[in-house]
């Protein structure tokens, strides 16, 4: 028998080995969670900077990306002294299968606190019960109950979820807090899509804002808005860690009936 992965990628410089983990849920393809990871982790290694906060990531999920070696690229757009932006592309036999931008904001003195935002309810965070499970990632889903696998979100009500990934995206590279938040600003999209029958849509892209990174491990989302017509949907989503809000997360997605990943 085979041993599971210890990781995502296997790196040889700028390119990029899939493991057999890396599989998503819609085919033979690499999981939008891990592809939008990897390039955030790229944005992160080659321009992440302490004074700068990664405020704004945007990942583009415009074609199949196959369960073979990406070459990912960066390009800086603009180095200011407040505002930074940089694009990064993930290749694949010599075509872009994937994108993202990063806008980083200077970081300064607090702003005012007295400014009005909708409440958000916040799950408990999870316990011991869902570490060890042997997964490379681990959830706690909150709606119509709760549930370690999506079945909970088998309803019409409000759904939350708690996300904490074990296994490293790049093998023997370290899980930096913007690389978690990556990962887990893909799951705006099945979050916000999801209902009674499952989930029926297939992610196009998402949009990840952050006004801090992440300070726990767990990284939850409780699900804003869903909006749909003509098979086009649209979700929002709130983002936190075990202290409160961290950002928020916005997905597009096309109706592919027939073609749903299962809840587990």
């Amino acid at each position: 028998m085979n041993a599971t992965p210890t990781a995502y990628f296997i790196a040889d410089g700028d390119t990029f080995a899939p493991t057999a983990i890396a599989k998503g849920p819609w085919g033979a393809t690499i999981s939008g969670n891990v592809l939008g990871g990897l390039l955030g982790f790229v944005l992160d290694r080659e321009h992440g900077d302490p004074e700068l906060q990664p405020a704004r990531l945007t990942v583009d999920l415009f074609r199949p990306a196959a369960l073979a070696p990406l070459i990912l690229r960066t390009e800086t757009i603009r180095a200011g002294r407040r505002i930074k932006v940089v694009d990064a592309h993930a290749i694949q036999d010599g075509a872009m299968v994937a994108r993202a931008s990063v806008v980083q904001l200077r970081r300064g003195p607090d702003g005012p606190t007295d400014i009005w935002t909708a409440p958000v309810p916040i799950p408990d965070p999870p316990g011991d019960q869902h570490v060890g499970s042997g997964t490379p990632m681990e959830l706690v889903a909150h709606g119509a109950g709760s549930s370690i696998d999506l079945s909970a979100w088998r309803h019409t009500g409000p759904k939350h979820i708690w996300v904490h990934n074990v296994t490293p995206l790049v093998a023997g590279q370290p899980m930096t807090p913007f690389t978690r938040a990556a990962m887990a600003g893909d799951v705006v999209s099945s979050l916000t899509h999801f209902g009674p029958g499952g989930l029926v849509y297939i992610n196009a892209d998402y949009t990840l804002t952050l006004s801090r990174l992440p300070e726990s491990t767990d990284i939850g989302l409780s699900a804003l808005t869903h909006y749909s017509d003509a098979g086009v949907a649209t979700g929002t989503a709130t983002l936190f860690d075990r202290s409160g809000p961290i950002g928020s997360g916005m997905a597009t997605a096309l109706l592919s009936p027939g073609f749903a990943p299962r809840d587990h």
